[in-house]
């Protein structure tokens, strides 16, 4: 089975999305941010993401909003062949469950759930765990971030016992989803470590690094901390 790609007709890459409101999203950099500003700027990193996901070939792109009411806002954001589905519970593992188990009813059997706070995240990254998932050798695929979550997780199958009373937004989501997964005998791949944008520290090393990359990377990103003086 290791020479079997992605299909797009099996497989699905969702983005986790919150609704660009101002007070909703990336609070933590406010300041240097104002509320508005931050805003503005978690509505480059979706458009961003939007355009990651929109380069494979081999998946059908997704985006899990958050709240549910918030279609709308994403039909003007996303273009009109992604799928939208709304999150559902309480916390953030709920909403990632069930965005899964959303697909997977749907009859996707390869579904990888992604973040929205990566905008340089390089594409290939993605396109290496849609090949893992579709290898059938894993039952989980991880990329990790530096801060001890990760940035996608991919299945073949809901488990929830990976997101039921996870301690999200803390440095062991990553490993306690790897022992989790070794508890029950689920084999695990990770792609290459990546940072998210949380703080103002990472908010300097983003800018920091789109003066190094092409100019087409992080498009909207980019054009924001150049116009933004902050």
């Amino acid at each position: 089975m290791g020479n079997q790609t992605a299909d797009k007709a099996r497989s699905a890459v969702a983005i986790m999305a919150k609704a660009p409101l101002p007070g909703e999203v990336k609070t933590r950099l406010c300041p240097p941010l104002s509320h508005g500003a931050a805003a503005q700027l978690y509505q480059c990193f979706l458009l961003d993401k939007i355009a990651q996901v929109n380069t494979l070939q081999r998946a059908t792109p997704v985006v899990s909003h958050s709240p549910a009411d918030s279609r709308s806002i994403f039909e003007a954001l996303a273009p009109a062949h992604f799928m939208l589905i709304p999150q559902r519970g309480d916390d953030l593992g709920a909403r990632i469950l069930s965005t899964f188990e959303q697909l997977f009813r749907q009859g996707y059997t390869q579904v990888i759930v992604i973040d929205s706070d990566t905008p340089t995240l390089p594409v290939a990254y993605l396109e290496r765990a849609l090949r893992l998932i579709a290898e059938g050798e894993n039952d989980v695929v991880l990329g990790p971030t530096e801060d001890g979550g990760y940035y996608l997780i991919g299945l073949r199958q809901s488990y929830p016992a990976l997101f039921e009373r996870m301690p999200w937004s803390t440095p062991e989501v990553f490993p306690e989803t790897r022992r989790r997964s070794a508890q029950y005998g689920l084999t695990v791949a990770c792609t290459e470590y990546w940072y998210d944008v949380d703080t103002p520290d990472d908010l300097t090393r983003l800018a920091a690094s789109l003066v190094q990359m092409p100019n087409g990377w992080a498009r909207h990103t980019r054009q924001f901390l150049r116009e933004f003086q902050w």
